[in-house]
């Protein structure tokens, strides 16, 4: 077989195995689908989602979702990260919307590789499944349209 096959056959199994790697680490640190869905073109949905934003999401990640200052970089005194934002400069949007679900109901601890602390509380006691979709709808309905579209894609491929 000429080289270029090879390479060509060996690049087809490493992508085969990363995509697997990748399905596997997500089956196992999330749970089960979870009906519903963070429809940012649901008006009624994103309504819903900005009122429970505003209660139970808004003194941590900010009242315009820009987050704790220096999020990136300083910890709080407990060693947990500062609450990063949630609109299109941090990083929420590179996650798709199940795995935005599953921290949110469960917490970043329940989701964390064991030698992270996480200071993301569950919010499943607190919350109606509803009402964690919706505030996910508000806040990607806050997004640019670009942005939007790339997590629209990153949903795509997590299915």
């Amino acid at each position: 077989m000429p080289v270029a096959a090879r390479k060509s056959v060996f690049g087809l199994v490493g992508a085969a195995v990363a995509v697997a790697a990748a399905v596997g680490f997500y089956a196992v640190y999330s749970g089960p689908p979870t009906a519903g869905g963070a429809d940012a073109n649901d008006k009624a949905l994103v309504a819903l989602g900005e009122t429970v934003y505003r209660a139970n999401c808004a003194s941590c990640h900010g009242v315009r979702l820009e987050g704790e200052a220096d999020w990136r970089t300083a910890r709080n005194a407990d060693g947990t990260l500062k609450a990063p934002p949630h609109d299109h400069s941090g990083h929420t949007w590179h996650h798709p919307d199940q795995v935005l679900f599953d921290y949110t109901k469960r917490g970043g601890q329940a989701l964390a590789p064991k030698d992270f602390k996480s200071g993301m509380p569950g919010f499943g006691e607190a919350l109606s499944d509803r009402q964690i979709w919706a505030a996910l709808a508000f806040i990607k309905s806050q997004w640019p349209a670009d942005i939007r579209d790339k997590h629209r894609q990153i949903n795509e491929r997590s299915r």
